[in-house]
């Protein structure tokens, strides 16, 4: 097989050059199309996806302000069975590792619940961890809920 001259060979190495620039400038997704690391559905080795509730004592909490400390979402309602038989584990947990950086979301389905029941529930059991009222059901529906309760556990 004969040599290319050279000026052969630089004209195919620009061909080829510019198609594999064509390709990506192709291939490209536009800005604000990729999850940047949100997804609107939680997904292992993604970050949680972000919400932002108001507690029973009216204080804000988002959940991105906890990135780099393990949380634990729990989605629940004061009417659940099993709701109500896991809190007091939880709350032994939150006591034990609460000081070492753990917390506990407990987002009641308040869509599907009442919050005079809901803080009832909390009175009744003690529970000191953050209890988040999830009243237009924003939580459930981007953490694809379809039963309760359901958890989430959120690495450091």
């Amino acid at each position: 097989m004969e040599k290319l001259p050279k000026n052969y060979r630089f004209v195919i190495y620009l061909i080829i050059l510019g198609v594999g620039a064509l390709w990506v400038w192709v291939s490209t997704a536009p800005p604000g199309s990729t999850t940047a690391g949100e997804i609107p559905a939680p997904k292992e080795s993604f970050l949680a996806p972000d919400f932002e509730l108001a507690t029973l004592n009216g204080e804000t909490i988002r959940l991105n302000e906890l990135r780099g400390q393990p949380v634990l979402i729990n989605i629940w309602a004061s009417w659940c069975a099993p709701c109500r038989a896991e809190m007091p584990a939880m709350q032994r947990v939150f006591e034990a590792y609460g000081d070492q950086g753990f917390t506990i979301l407990a987002v009641n389905a308040t869509n599907q619940d009442s919050p005079n029941q809901a803080a009832d529930f909390v009175q009744q059991h003690q529970l000191t961890f953050p209890i988040l009222m999830d009243i237009s059901g924003q939580v459930s529906q981007a953490y694809q809920v379809h039963s309760l309760p359901t958890s989430f556990f959120v690495d450091s």
